[in-house]
């Protein structure tokens, strides 16, 4: 039911028709407009000639909304009357009146009033209908051309071919559906705005993988039993014991037995511990440079860098005496040369000054030591420095210590001459533009002058007044051999004096305990008292521990106990506990040593000892001699220059893999070290995953994982790019040598694509791979030009038709491939035959016959 408002803002409801002649002419006014619409409809369609006959349904959905929506919507009075009006019924004497005035009867009134009102809605529809086929004029093109399907040429970049990366061997994910309809209507709208940019290489819309899981991650729970809750129900289910599967992990079936790790605690050393005297702290800081000075004796980095020196200098020399001067190549290399001189010195006198310190320092701890032991009157350590020289020929050394002094001098002169030359021309700029400015200032005041203008005027005018520049001091070489020779005096020694080479025995006496005063005899009565053990933790669980061992009068525990674990799973963390005890009952723990996992090439018998520092922040104050820990003593009578130290130590102990009875290494298939991996990707061995075990090098590894072009993107391949980017990164490593060929690429005289376009060179190279038409070759020619092109032909001609299968000298084709084949395996067999004949063993090539004896 319709309800129509009238102006008069009263509302009247349709009549029911209640005799024929109403419902005729109401029913013939209906059927001319349903003439009138479908005539208008055909008009439409006809107009518009590109419609689709997939499309007329859609279009005559809008035309019937769009009909509906401008026939009925009323205007904004009507909807303002409607809910603000007050409609109260119309008495029956007024609508008698209003029909006597009419002369009609109540019959002929409403058959009047209906067909009045058909004809307004006539009127009122033919303007509807002009209007709408205006609008559908203008929105159906647009509709139209929405639909269509774009080509990929218009969705492209000019002269750009479509790339699938799929095809190629990336991973891409599955794309979200979508139905082409809707597809169509949005790249015709990005392609109206000009937003090329929202397509891919491939010409589709950009679009993530779909998110959308196949099947429910939770699914419905049922309920057994009626009136309970799914939720709240209890199912009962017999235990079952957990089996990791053994695709990714590493499980007992893949071995012959369980993986082995040897844990070897050889002992434990205190570098500092509260019993220790004060003798003891002075011993072991002299142990501790003395560690210093073998590992720089042995490294030797002084003498690398001073023969470095030497050669480089001579290299400059040579380069000068033979004309190197006017060559800019050889001008670039002698620039090179001067700059690795000057930062070579530089490393050696910082290395120099380094030894010379080292080696003062453990002469001054040692003469505390000796100075301690007279004022105490006994002594509590076996230690003793020898210090062993070694005479030099004094006129030799003097004259190799000048010459580098005068050589220094010279190589300093020049450096101050090339700084002087750049100040020089800066000075010389600056001198200039401070020129220009002041023939502009007394431009500006001769102009003020002139006018007559005051001085107040004339400051704030002319700004501030700019400094003349200085020019540079010129180098003095006195001044520059004045610095040399101080230096030389500090960090080297000097010429003719014997170099002094010092040497660290055990080789003294302790003072018996009866000897030593009533505060020693105390400490080394407390120092008996103390004993130590070592628990080992795996995984943050303990599996075992060292036995109790007392602490020796040199603060040293020997356990020599070595540990089989025996494990399934890669060890998540490694780590000892060191526990020490005092008399019966007391039981300190002191530190916790972190142990890292060992490589697969580590195994027992072959793992070397390595020694790992602890410290403990523990407070000891004790009453006697021991110093304690975290409290403050001094060596001084006066108690100056205070120290405070912390318990402290090393552990010396070697972690590896053990080997199986028939000399198998008990090693999982894969290393995983501990490299900052999640401990949950620490489970999965993705090396072994896809069937790379063998490769423990990270290097190779990366290498592999380029050649074979992995998708970084797929998901399957998360675990061992993580793996490869977290080992193979770092901070670059500073070597500890350097090279005598830095300059190679220098000398090289061809590059390596005419090396290669040599027939000569691919001739000794056929040679020598052993090819079957170049293995007999005896006399290379000498020149290039003496090789002809027609040598290669037949070794060229059978490496493009190796895989051509000629069937004319064989009765079918089956006999041809097994030809072919044949002729395969008989190459195969060939090179590994020469390669097993280049293998030589001891006796191949040294012919040891044995000495002739009489008996």
């Amino acid at each position: 039911m319709s309800l129509t408002i009238l102006r008069g803002g009263t509302s009247r409801l349709p009549p029911v028709p209640s005799t024929s002649r109403t419902g005729f002419a109401e029913l013939s006014v209906r059927q001319r407009m349903r003439e009138k619409l479908k005539a208008a409809r055909v008009r439409i369609i006809q107009k518009s000639c590109l419609i689709d006959l997939s499309l007329i349904s859609n279009i005559h959905f809008i035309f019937l909304a769009l009909s509906y929506f401008q026939s009925n919507f009323p205007s904004e009075e009507e909807a303002y009357n409607f809910f603000t009006f007050n409609f109260d019924a119309v008495p029956d004497n007024m609508k008698a009146g209003a029909r006597k005035r009419n002369g009609l009867s109540e019959e002929e009134e409403v058959e009047e009033e209906c067909v009045d009102t058909h004809e307004d809605e006539q009127e009122e529809d033919e303007t509807v209908i002009n209007k709408l086929e205006l609008q559908l004029q203008d929105i159906l093109p647009g509709f139209l051309f929405n639909f269509s399907l774009v080509p990929s040429s218009e969705k492209m970049s000019r002269n750009m071919q479509p790339r699938y990366l799929e095809d190629e061997g990336f991973y891409t994910g599955e794309r979200p559906f979508v139905s082409q309809s809707n597809q169509n209507i949005l790249e015709n709208r990005i392609l109206r705005q000009d937003q090329v940019k929202w397509f891919g290489d491939d010409g589709k819309i950009l679009a993530l993988p779909n998110p959308i899981k196949q099947s429910s991650t939770r699914p419905p729970i049922f309920s057994l039993e009626e009136g309970i809750a799914p939720e709240l129900e209890i199912v009962y289910t017999k235990a079952i014991k957990m089996t990791p599967t053994n695709q990714y992990f590493v499980g007992p079936g893949d071995f012959q037995g369980m993986f082995q790790l040897d844990i070897d605690i050889s002992g434990l050393i205190f570098t500092h511990h509260p019993c220790f005297s004060r003798e003891h702290v002075l011993a072991a800081k002299l142990a501790q440079l003395y560690d210093q000075y073998l590992a720089r004796k042995q490294k030797n980095l002084t003498k690398l860098l001073t023969d470095k020196l030497h050669a480089l200098r001579s290299a400059v020399q040579c380069s000068i005496e033979g004309g190197g001067d006017g060559v800019p190549v050889a001008q670039q290399s002698i620039l090179e040369y001067k700059l690795e001189i000057r930062q070579t010195r530089r490393l050696r006198d910082a290395e120099q000054e380094k030894d010379r310190t080292l080696l003062k320092t453990i002469i001054k701890v040692w003469k505390q030591i000796k100075s301690l032991r007279d004022f105490q009157k006994f002594t509590n350590t076996p230690m003793k420095l020898y210090l062993r020289k070694e005479e030099v020929d004094q006129k030799s050394d003097a004259k190799a210590y000048e010459a580098e002094i005068q050589a220094e001098i010279k190589e300093l002169l020049e450096e101050c001459m090339e700084e002087y030359e750049k100040k020089m021309e800066e000075y010389k700029t600056e001198l200039q533009d401070w020129k220009s400015w002041k023939k502009a200032q007394s431009k500006k005041k001769k102009k003020k002058k002139d006018t007559h203008t005051d001085e107040e005027s004339e400051d704030n005018d002319f700004g501030e007044e700019r400094i003349k520049p200085i020019p540079p001091k010129m180098a003095n070489s006195l001044e520059i051999e004045q610095q040399v020779r101080e230096k030389a005096d500090n960090c080297r020694r000097k010429p003719g004096e014997p170099v002094l080479v010092p040497e660290l025995t055990l080789s003294g006496s302790v003072t018996p305990t009866a000897q030593c005063p009533r505060a020693e005899v105390l400490r080394r009565e407390d120092v008996k008292k103390r004993s130590a053990f070592i628990k080992v933790l795996f995984n943050s669980k303990e599996v075992s521990r060292t036995v109790t061992r007392p602490i020796s009068s040199d603060f040293r525990v020997h356990f020599g106990q070595i540990f089989n674990l025996q494990i399934i799973n890669w060890p998540e963390s490694l780590k000892l506990q060191i526990y020490e005890t005092t008399g019966i009952s007391s039981t300190t723990l002191l530190a916790e040593v972190f142990l890292p996992v060992p490589e697969t090439a580590v195994l027992t018998g072959s793992a070397p000892l390595e020694e790992i520092e602890f410290s403990s922040n523990q407070r000891v104050m004790l009453d006697h001699e021991g110093v304690g820990s975290g409290v403050s003593f001094s060596f001084e009578a006066d108690g100056s220059n205070k120290m405070s130290l912390m318990t402290s130590g090393k552990v010396s102990n070697s972690v590896s893999w053990a080997v199986g009875e028939k000399g198998t290494p008990l090693v999982p298939t894969a290393s995983q070290q501990n490299t900052g991996i999640p401990s949950a990707l620490k489970n999965f061995d993705a090396i072994a995953s896809i069937g790379t075990s063998g490769l423990t090098d990270m290097k190779k590894l990366a290498k592999w994982a380029a050649e074979a072009k992995l998708d970084p993107n797929d998901p399957n391949n998360a675990a061992l790019m993580q793996l490869i980017m977290v080992a193979t990164s770092g901070e670059a490593r500073v070597p500890d040598y350097f090279r005598l060929e830095q300059l190679q690429q220098e000398f090289n005289f061809v590059s390596d694509e005419e090396f290669n376009r040599s027939k000569r060179f691919r001739l000794l190279q056929l040679r020598n791979q052993e090819v079957a038409e170049f293995r007999n070759y005896k006399q290379v020619p000498l020149h290039e030009r003496e090789i002809s092109d027609k040598i290669f032909q037949d070794y060229e001609k059978r490496v493009q038709e190796r895989d051509v299968i000629d069937s004319k000298n064989y009765l079918d084709a089956h006999r041809a491939v097994v030809a072919n084949y044949l002729q395969k395996v008989r190459e195969s067999v060939i090179d590994r035959f020469l390669i097993a004949k280049h293998h030589f063993l001891l006796s191949d090539l040294v012919n040891e016959e044995e000495i002739p004896s009489l008996g």
